[in-house]
């Protein structure tokens, strides 16, 4: 089993992954909100998770990995006020929270299917199937003396872990200084959070559940904690998020698990870079927002948009463009068409080739690199196309690409093509070029493509 290199954000650094079971591996990846459609930057990291999987897995390593499904706690905002995300989509919509969840649910594994992410191969836990678990996690913060509460919930007090702010490298003075909004007088610090919110009591919220401090619902941050515990254990391999995720959600996951448990939460963090449009950093707050359908629409492959992604390296920001996206469509569609045409049960791995992207995918998932060796050996002349096919596919395995499903399609020839064709072969035949280029030319005209090749004349129905 050789080794991979990560880029750990607890450190700072790329390490080589020691895991703590031999040849297994866990990783937790945060999911999802499911207010509203997720848009292409949020697929980034969902992109990026499943290529650390098929990464691991191509290694030998067996790999359990859960994806959360974040259906209620997740406020407007990283603090502890404002609406939540769930009850502002329910009424946007007028449809009740539960309706919201689901349905922004069933559109991101849609989405997880066109790019080619088997959900076969995650668990996906639910906040609201796990509030038990928040609740008994939040009772063992308050035993050891971690809690306290205040009129609107129950609040981590982050002074009492002191490696708190540790992956951030947070400036906690600077912050206290001014540098981020108190969103709550009744705070002991700046970067206290919250853990359970109790429900206003001049309304009712549709998802609201009682506990032993009151009627409520879980802050955002204790859902990870509790469901990462009970799939993962207290300690386990890596947990993957967006950068975004770094100052606060990962950071608070980290105070409370380690409070709470007394041991390591996790041994390696990586986070994926932003996707940018043209005004910054992609998000929903403007209801304005690129999803995946969209492509479609536009007549991009959802698995074109993948390559996209693949062509930069996951820790570097990478800006929306349709530009973009034609040259990573053309490329994904030319390396389809090779694969189509070079289909076959036979062929070896290339040992040369496999050691270089080898190289390239165990540094830190460099895609970038690994795409440009499957374009350098399809362009090498010496190997055959079938070594060459064998070859890519089994790169296809960390790609995901879905290469291997990829087929010519049957073309079906009407009668009238059939009798074009019998004529251009006679014409062919007898070397009347001039009638020959008449007759493809009628050929294109009934919608079909006619090449010359070793075993006769090929026939594809034209874009």
């Amino acid at each position: 089993m050789k080794d991979v290199n990560i880029y750990n954000t607890l450190t700072r650094k790329v390490e080589t992954f020691k895991p703590i079971k031999d040849k297994e591996v866990s990783i937790y990846s945060c999911g999802p909100t499911v207010y509203h459609f997720v848009h292409l930057g949020n697929l980034r990291a969902y992109v990026f998770a499943d290529t650390l999987r098929r990464t691991l897995v191509y290694t030998g390593y067996k790999v359990k990995h859960v994806m959360n499904i974040t259906d209620v706690g997740h406020l407007v905002g990283d603090g502890n006020i404002g609406e939540d995300k769930l009850e502002k989509g329910a009424k946007r919509e007028g449809k009740t929270a539960y309706e919201i969840a689901e349905h922004y649910t069933q559109s991101f594994m849609n989405d997880l299917v066109l790019l080619n992410i088997p959900i076969d191969k995650y668990i996906f836990p639910r906040a609201t199937d796990h509030i038990k678990e928040q609740i008994e996690l939040i009772k063992k913060l308050e035993e050891k003396g971690y809690t306290y509460k205040t009129t609107d919930g129950i609040y981590f007090d982050t002074s009492k872990f002191s490696h708190y702010g540790d992956l951030a490298k947070l400036d906690i003075d600077g912050l206290k200084s001014g540098a981020r909004v108190e969103e709550n007088k009744e705070k002991r610090n700046i970067t206290d959070f919250a853990l359970w919110k109790f429900s206003p009591t001049d309304s009712k919220r549709q998802m609201e559940w009682d506990s032993p401090w009151g009627v409520g619902f879980p802050g955002w941050h204790i859902e990870c904690s509790a469901m990462s515990q009970k799939y993962l254990g207290n300690h386990f391999d890596i947990h993957t998020g967006g950068i975004d995720l770094i100052p606060v959600h990962h950071t608070n996951e980290i105070a409370q698990s380690e409070s709470a448990n007394g041991e390591k939460y996790v041994n390696y963090f990586m986070h994926v870079s932003f996707l940018n449009d043209k005004t910054g950093k992609m998000s929903k707050s403007n209801e304005d927002f690129l999803r995946l359908e969209n492509l479609i629409s536009f007549n991009y492959p959802a698995l074109a948009y993948k390559y996209f992604l693949l062509t930069a390296h996951y820790r570097s920001e990478v800006t929306f463009s349709y530009e973009g996206m034609d040259g990573a469509s053309s490329a994904f569609n030319k390396l389809v068409n090779w694969c189509k045409e070079n289909k076959t049960d036979g062929g070896v791995v290339n040992v040369e080739y496999k050691n270089k992207f080898d190289e390239a995918i165990f540094n830190d998932l460099n895609t970038s690199q690994a795409l440009a060796i499957v374009w350098g050996l399809i362009a090498d002349k010496i190997i055959s196309n079938e070594d060459k096919y064998k070859t890519i596919i089994s790169f296809d395995e960390v790609l995901g690409l879905g290469l291997l499903e990829m087929k010519k399609e049957e073309v079906i020839i009407p009668d009238e093509v059939k009798l074009l064709l019998e004529e251009r072969k006679s014409a062919r035949e007898n070397k009347d070029f001039k009638l020959s280029d008449e007759l493809r030319d009628k050929i294109k005209e009934q919608g079909f493509v006619v090449k010359d090749g070793k075993q006769g004349q090929e026939v594809e129905k034209s874009d």
